[in-house]
């Protein structure tokens, strides 16, 4: 299939002859009321300041319409948007995975790195789990998901509790809440 170069992309906005209404109420462009006027008038205002005229609500009775440069209108949608956007904090989830032999200094290192992701605001999701024959004693996942459980309590608050998935728990752990100041109002 050949690609059509010609495709009108649907805009944001009514503009111009696009306003079907036979009025509209019109806003100028220092956004003060000028009142209800036939589409005509409003259109032949706009071509004397050389703007745009954009239907800002069309479902309105009648559509509101303002006088305005739809390109700049655009352009400044667009950098609000990515203002808003860069504002925003993506939270990811950072797996770390336990077995039930795992040595207490491993343990160490493990929790050294958990708190290092839930300090750059990330959520933790904790595995234990069992492999070959410790499947043969799964009373060894219940005693390792309890002390890790222990641990975690001091470090972190506990958003979702442990949940048994036939040889593995799951532990969804985040920040602990009120940050910095919670460890000097505790102490």
């Amino acid at each position: 299939m050949k690609y059509n170069k010609h495709v009108k992309k649907k805009r944001l906005h009514q503009i111009n002859g696009e306003i079907r209404a036979a009025k509209v109420r019109l806003i100028d462009e220092e956004k003060n009321q000028v009142g209800i006027v036939s589409i005509n008038e409003a259109l032949e205002m706009a071509r004397d300041k050389d703007l745009d005229l954009v239907a800002i609500s069309p479902d309105a009775d009648p559509p509101v319409c303002r006088l305005l440069d739809y390109g700049k209108y655009l352009y400044s949608l667009q950098k609000k948007a990515h203002e808003a956007q860069k504002l925003q904090r993506k939270v990811h989830i950072k797996e770390i995975k336990f077995t039930p032999v795992i040595g207490d200094h491993d343990i160490d290192v493990k929790l050294k790195k958990i708190n290092q992701f839930l300090e750059e605001g990330n959520k933790v999701k904790i595995t234990i789990w069992l492999k070959g024959r410790q499947k043969r004693k799964p009373e060894m996942l219940n005693i390792m998901t309890d002390r890790i459980v222990e641990i975690l309590k001091d470090i972190s608050d506990i958003e979702s509790p442990p949940k048994r998935e036939r040889w593995s728990y799951h532990i969804l752990i985040g920040q602990k809440k009120g940050g910095k100041d919670a460890k000097t109002k505790n102490s």
